[in-house]
């Protein structure tokens, strides 16, 4: 299998390319500069492998739920690629990306996956991680105030994501009985799309270039909530 992978639905940017089960990545925090840098990466990825975009299998990229601006760069390069060397593509969510990092890096396999969504709400997950890219959520992702997120079954979750910094006030006493660790500065990466876009792809997960559509979970983002 080899696949690209991009995600930009955070401050986070970056891309991977996975070539026969080896993952090769570029990273960088920086907010509002992924149109500038995710080309560049994808071009330092191929060079550095000697592959080009139609040698690949296919583009794997976070569909969000994330940032209204990110998701957007996301889906069109993915598109933009895809198109331009006939490539399929796999729509990755951007909240099991982060819930298979805290497996790959934490040992993780409860993730309750958090990120800020500004205008005191969160994008909420609960993720099941079998193993190397294989994700399955428990119910299903939402965009929420954090004072009614939802308490999964069970124990043993571990916390993941930005959103348990912004709201930690407010979900910490509501989940420590079942909490088991916590990473806060956990963000989705391509490194993880790859991964899960691999599982999905050899599972039939593959889909046409006009198939690159973000998921935004709020519809209406530029308006406040009616209440809070």
């Amino acid at each position: 299998m080899k696949l690209l992978a991009i995600d930009t639905s955070t401050e986070a940017c970056s891309a991977a390319l996975l070539i026969d089960g080896q993952v090769l990545e570029e990273y960088a925090l920086a907010p509002r500069q992924h149109t500038q840098l995710i080309l560049p990466m994808v071009e330092r990825l191929l060079a550095t492998a000697g592959a080009s975009l139609r040698q690949l299998d296919g583009i794997a990229f976070g569909r969000g739920p994330g940032a209204f601006t990110g998701l957007r760069v996301a889906a069109g390069v993915t598109q933009g690629l895809a198109f331009g060397a006939e490539l399929p593509v796999v729509p990755v969510s951007s909240l099991a990306a982060l819930a298979h990092a805290a497996w790959r890096l934490h040992g993780a396999k409860r993730v309750l996956a958090v990120l800020d969504a500004r205008m005191h709400e969160v994008y909420w997950g609960a993720w099941h991680v079998d193993g190397m890219g294989q994700t399955r959520p428990e119910g299903v992702e939402q965009v929420i105030p954090p004072a009614a997120a939802p308490l999964p079954s069970g124990t043993g979750w571990f916390a993941a994501g930005h959103g348990w910094l912004a709201y930690e006030a407010i979900l910490t006493p509501r989940f420590a009985s079942i909490e088991s660790g916590r990473d806060g500065h956990l963000l989705p990466r391509a490194h993880d799309v790859a991964l899960i876009g691999a599982y999905l792809a050899r599972h039939g997960g593959l889909l046409p270039a006009e198939a690159a559509q973000p998921v935004y979970l709020r519809d209406r983002v530029a308006e406040k909530p009616k209440s809070v």
